[in-house]
């Protein structure tokens, strides 16, 4: 795995790691940002709640693929390194409240009601693992 990381990204798996994480980030930004329209928070005159939520939950699932993405990179060119000891961790958090959000999500229900709190608890951890691996290479963290 480490070498079809290494071929795919010419030797420059950090790099592109670093780009991949810091456009997930900045799409859950945004994702932030829909969410709020959805749930009627912020009311722009030229986007109405519904073609925001849609917008909110395709993006959503593009975003999932990304993180596991970067992660099997991570993985693959990484390990489980003793230098990356709590991004390792705090991504592990994260792939587990997504797949808590999204098995609430396929379920709906009462546990609909926790969506926001596991929304945050999410976005809450992809910074927390930007900061921890991306943020540490561009001279943030």
């Amino acid at each position: 795995m480490e070498d079809l990381v290494d071929s795919l990204t010419r030797g420059n798996a950090t790099e592109v790691k670093v780009v991949l994480a810091s456009v997930v980030l900045a799409l859950a930004v945004y994702q932030l940002a829909l969410i709020a329209i959805a749930y009627g928070r912020v009311r722009p005159p030229f986007l109405h709640s519904r073609p925001a939520a849609r917008a909110h939950r395709a993006i959503g699932d593009m975003l999932l693929v990304l993180i596991v993405v970067v992660a099997l990179m991570c993985l693959a060119a990484y390990g489980w390194d003793d230098d990356g000891g709590a991004h390792a961790v705090i991504g592990a958090a994260l792939l587990g409240a997504l797949a808590c959000k999204v098995a609430v999500v396929r379920r709906g229900g009462r546990l609909g009601r926790l969506l926001p709190l596991l929304g945050m608890t999410v976005f809450a951890l992809l910074a927390l693992t930007w900061l921890a691996s991306a943020g540490d290479f561009l001279g943030v963290g």
